[in-house]
């Protein structure tokens, strides 16, 4: 498998990062999965023997079991591989048991280094903005993790562009330790973040790193126009999804990604995760399987490349709105 920069970094990651949220299956993310530590222990090591060099998980995932279970699966491959984890979800019922400040910063870091058996995280990625503590603080934090050696490199999670273009600013005023990826919604269904996210990216050198790039599971090609929905499946009632969008567009988008992957003796999931390794600033597209069959399918995707112009085909499927001010800037320069 390839690998591509991380950010700015001198670090080079896979072009698949293995998300371990379906580890554990407790609390909130039952749904998502419940992968149980000898499953995990197997899909770790196919995903290694596949060339994936890159592992990412969250404090919040099966309220900490996802990370116990991802570490003692790693075990002695962890020098091997670059290790992310996040903060910022509630972790315990206290009043500073959440957020983004420099108590809960530091408590956590401390909690996810036992969790994964580990004295130091590759990526520590603040999970998502926190309105009420002072970047400042947060970003301060950080830094004295990095400085500590608790932590390697840092990154931000789920922000809006002025919130992340701040906290850059900020780090750069203070010589503090600067974000070096973004992690955030990106897939054929959602590519909102092209707009204000990729550009910014792109201009700071972030590494961008997609998380849900099936839409939920929607790109797979399970659901199908006029079709039955899947018993069981994340999507079977639409109308309460986190993930919302219009589903007749996606059919389409399924529809010439199902014409793409045949033309490559392909499957319609490995062309969705295809697709978004041609974007620009993408450095890992993060997937997740409950089982070996759907990692090793996963797997695939990174073993051919997509054409500029089945690219072109499903950017124009899927382009997402044109909102002021882009359009007005798009026709400002078109007059220079």
């Amino acid at each position: 498998m390839n690998t591509r920069f991380l950010g700015a970094t001198g670090v080079r990651v896979s072009e698949l990062c293995f998300g371990a949220m379906t580890f554990g299956g407790r609390g909130y993310w039952k749904n998502v999965g419940q992968v149980a530590q000898k499953e995990a222990d197997e899909l770790v090591n196919v995903a290694i023997d596949g060339g994936i060099n890159f592992f990412d998980t969250a404090d919040v995932y099966s309220e900490g079991w996802s990370e116990e279970i991802l570490g003692k699966a790693l075990g002695g491959k962890r020098k091997d591989i670059v290790l992310a984890t996040k903060v910022r979800g509630r972790t315990g019922p206290g009043p500073n048991d959440v957020g983004l400040s420099r108590k809960h910063i530091l408590e956590s870091c401390d909690a996810s280094l036992r969790r994964l058996g580990t004295d130091y995280v590759d990526l520590y990625q603040v999970h998502s903005f926190d309105l009420r503590t002072p970047l400042e603080e947060t970003l301060r934090a950080l830094d004295d993790l990095v400085r500590g050696g608790k932590v390697r490199y840092i990154g931000a999670s789920n922000f809006a562009g002025w919130q992340l273009m701040k906290a850059l600013s900020i780090s750069d005023a203070r010589n503090l330790e600067r974000f070096v990826t973004l992690q955030a919604l990106y897939s054929l269904i959602a590519r909102d973040l092209e707009i204000e996210l990729v550009p910014l990216s792109l201009d700071q050198k972030l590494g961008i790193l997609p998380w849900s790039p099936l839409g939920g599971g929607f790109l797979t090609g399970k659901y199908r126009r006029g079709e039955p929905r899947p018993e069981g499946a994340r999507r079977t009632d639409a109308a309460n999804q986190f993930l919302q969008f219009d589903e007749e567009k996606g059919f389409a988008i399924v529809d010439e990604l199902e014409r793409i992957a045949l033309a490559h003796e392909a499957s319609i999931t490995q062309a969705a995760l295809n697709y978004l390794l041609r974007k620009p600033g993408v450095t890992s597209v993060i997937i997740g399987a409950r089982n070996r069959e759907q990692l090793e399918d996963d797997l695939k995707a990174a073993s051919w490349a997509m054409t500029a112009d089945e690219v072109a085909r499903l950017d124009a499927l899927s382009a997402p709105p044109r909102v002021y001010p882009h359009w007005a800037l798009e026709r400002m320069a078109q007059d220079r």
